[in-house]
């Protein structure tokens, strides 16, 4: 089992409806993309003041390497990027 944790930092003029479809085009990856076994995303509501900024992230959880290595390539997701680009100013993963 491989986990797959992505943190963003949500540009300023992100709208919500906008967030709502990132988080949506993310969780489906689960449904068209082999050997995801969950997807997860949530706002860093941590009270220790250690994000960084980062607002928001998703952890994947793959069946194996293997299965991580052939998501990254994988056309439904590069076809999530253009979307992350537009509402992201960065990413950690």
């Amino acid at each position: 089992m491989i986990l797959h944790t992505v943190l963003f930092k949500l540009k300023e003029d992100a709208q919500p409806a906008e967030i709502d479809q990132l988080v949506e085009s993310i969780a489906r990856l689960k449904d068209v993309i082999p050997g995801i076994l969950s997807s997860s995303w949530g706002p860093n509501i941590s009270p220790e003041g250690l994000g960084h900024g980062f607002d928001a992230g998703f952890v994947m959880v793959f069946t194996d390497v293997a299965a991580r290595d052939g998501y990254l390539p994988h056309h439904e997701h590069r076809a999530v990027q253009p979307l992350i680009r537009a509402l992201v100013d960065d990413v950690l993963v």
